[in-house]
């Protein structure tokens, strides 16, 4: 019998669509339209959105316009958990200069993705990070770190437990308040969420500094994240849509779905603070006025719309 007492009372949904989504997605939305994406999430009652990359335009062209965004949500920041991804000083520089008061640092388990993502080693990524941390910290700050390719890397295979704890263990010593573990190509089952965890747990770090991030290509998604939920993890990655991937792994479909999370999460009796109404209603917004293809499977059968459409 499913034992709902191991689960948790409340989660709290940590929104990556307007950055970790739109970025690879084919199509470039106007600043405007980002803005009201945003706008809408927030008004959808999503507690924590990540709303920005500070990297270099040409690197991520769906992102170029973080300054003239942050500038249309300045009137909002100091009410409402809005981050930023920065990978160097510079990008912090801008972030500060934006009025962020949260920014995410973005580290690898392996070696292969590293290079192919971060143009560095992993000791080397995380050495710049360092100093970012650092800096980040004294200026009072808070800073989310990921860790990409926690289960298995295109290149490698499966990705030994111990290198995602290693990885982390710096970043916490950095600085670093919350460690997001990234499902990168969505291969990841629920006995390796499980085993990852204890190993964590083993090294001393706790299910209260975690969140995950779970990609759908394999269909474990849902399934991943209910693992967590009952292994004692409370914030959850999502993206409005499922919009996403990983352009390194060509088979690696979109990241969780919010309305599919909270759609589990709500009848499970699990507060959000999400307005799933107002949610639904995002989601048939975006595709409407943007043309992206929507992959959550709720708001397609809710919807009804023939522009929800999975990919």
């Amino acid at each position: 019998m499913f034992d709902r007492s191991n689960l948790p009372k409340a989660v709290t949904i940590y929104e990556v669509g307007p950055r970790d989504g739109l970025q690879n997605e084919a199509l470039t939305l106007s600043t405007d339209i980002k803005a009201e994406l945003v706008r809408r999430l927030i008004n959808s009652g999503l507690p924590a959105i990540e709303v920005a990359s500070f990297v270099r335009p040409d690197t991520v062209p769906a992102l170029a316009d973080a300054d003239e965004l942050l500038i249309q949500l300045s009137p909002l920041l100091s009410s409402h958990r809005m981050s930023a991804l920065v990978p160097n000083q510079r990008g912090l520089d801008r972030a500060l200069h934006a009025g962020m008061r949260e920014v995410a640092v973005f580290a690898s388990a392996t070696e292969s993705f590293a290079k192919a993502n971060l143009n560095n080693s992993v000791a080397g990524s995380l050495e710049i990070y360092s100093g970012v941390i650092k800096s980040a910290v004294d200026a009072g700050l808070r800073v989310r770190g990921y860790i990409s390719m926690c289960f298995r890397d295109p290149w490698e295979g499966a990705v030994e437990a111990r290198k995602v704890v290693d990885v982390a263990e710096r970043l916490l010593a950095d600085g670093v308040t919350e460690i997001s573990l990234g499902d990168t190509i969505g291969t990841a089952t629920p006995g390796e969420v499980i085993n990852l965890l204890n190993v964590l747990d083993s090294r001393g770090i706790s299910r209260s500094l975690l969140a995950v991030h779970f990609h759908d290509t394999y269909g474990q998604a849902l399934s991943n994240t209910l693992t967590a939920m009952l292994e004692g993890i409370t914030t959850i990655d999502s993206s409005i849509g499922g919009l996403g991937g990983c352009p390194f792994a060509k088979s690696a479909t979109g990241n969780l779905a919010t309305e599919d999370i909270v759609w589990q999460l709500h009848g499970l009796g699990i507060s959000t603070g999400i307005n799933f109404d107002e949610l639904l209603a995002t989601s048939k917004w975006l595709s409407e006025k943007s043309g992206l293809k929507i992959r959550s499977k709720t708001a397609v059968a809710l919807v009804g719309n023939s522009r929800l459409v999975e990919s």
